[in-house]
């Protein structure tokens, strides 16, 4: 049998002066520990710690933003939606933020509606966030609406009048340069590429760093196919490429397409690797169980969340302070079975 043992509904709850009793410190010192203050030597803080553990001392934040001005918060807003790019963009988003002590409010918004971005925005106003996240990855045009705190705009160009506008890429075109060019190293006279639809800044991004790879190695640019992200789309984009037979090279936008295309080319009789490579886009945990395994690139999603969310920590707690200097998010490639030299080669 479990016991649960409580505080009693009359007992009164520990205060910032209990702490500084039993740590043997003063109420000043207590506090300056809580806020994470300079000054403080390791050994104080580690009293003070103790004793707020012991008594179940936790602070009380409503009067901490009385005091600061601050909620300690941050607002994000974000495309609702289960695709693996925004969905783990946003949770690498939450542990950053959590991470840095802060308290989260998300507000979704609807892909197709011009003004989800400005109400999100105007809710999160409302209810007083210290700074707001934008990852919202569609262009729906500018936001019509004035912000007072910092905003971090994630993988989208900033449309928004802020004291402080700070934008943190993904690196999507450099990710998208290297896909391209492991197949072109491999020996392939061109790489097509099916790009997702695009309103979306991701797919946009993907397709200028396709593009920029074939001519910085002077290569023919074969016609874009377009898909919406799904397998469906990238199995109907895959039927009309495994037509031509000059076909050898796909870079797909991301993962879900490029498994869709895999299909379709296999129907068709074109197999995969030795009659045409296909790379895909995001490193899905699919991604190395499909047949063949599948060679794509991995989006960094924990290190961009980290690199803005301490930009925009900065910006709140230090706005007079210069930024840190940008971290470029790391490239990975992540070779597997699905790309092979061409046949003959």
């Amino acid at each position: 049998m479990t016991r649960m043992v409580g505080r009693g509904r009359n007992a009164a709850m520990p205060r910032s002066a209990d702490v500084a009793r039993v740590a043997g410190v003063s109420q000043k010192t207590v506090s300056r520990v809580f806020n994470d203050e300079p000054y403080v030597s390791a050994d104080v803080r580690r009293r003070v710690l103790a004793a707020a553990e012991e008594l179940g001392y936790r602070m009380n934040h409503a009067a901490r933003a009385l005091a600061s001005g601050r909620t300690r918060s941050i607002g994000v807003v974000t495309l609702g939606t289960a695709l693996y790019g925004p969905a783990s963009l946003l949770m690498g988003v939450e542990r950053a933020v959590r991470d840095a002590g802060y308290a989260l409010r998300v507000v979704n918004t609807v892909e197709g509606d011009p003004a989800g971005v400005t109400g999100a925005v105007e809710s999160l106003i409302e209810q007083g966030v210290d700074g707001i996240v934008i990852s919202e990855p569609i262009d729906e045009g500018a936001a019509a609406v004035r912000v007072d705190v910092p905003v971090l705009v994630l993988g989208a160009p900033p449309a928004f009048a802020a004291p402080q506008v700070l934008t943190v890429g993904v690196a999507a075109d450099a990710l998208a340069r290297a896909a391209t060019e492991h197949l072109l190293a491999l020996g392939h006279a061109t790489v097509h590429h099916l790009a997702g639809p695009q309103r979306w800044y991701a797919a946009r991004d993907r397709l200028d760093g396709w593009r920029s790879a074939l001519r910085a190695h002077g290569r023919a640019e074969p016609p874009v196919v377009e898909g919406d992200w799904s397998a469906v789309s990238g199995y109907e984009a895959g039927r009309k490429l495994a037509a031509d037979r000059d076909v050898t090279a796909v870079f797909a936008a991301n993962d879900d397409m490029a498994v869709g295309l895999i299909r379709a080319l296999l129907e068709a009789g074109r197999r995969v690797p030795e009659d045409v490579s296909v790379v895909g886009f995001d490193d899905i945990p699919l991604a190395a169980y499909v047949t063949p395994p599948l060679t794509t690139v991995r989006q960094p999603f924990d290190a961009v969340a980290q690199e803005g969310l301490k930009l925009l920590v900065q910006a709140i707690e230090k706005p007079d302070a210069d930024p840190p200097p940008a971290v470029d998010p790391p490239v990975e490639l992540i070779v597997r079975t699905s790309t092979a030299p061409p046949t003959g080669r």
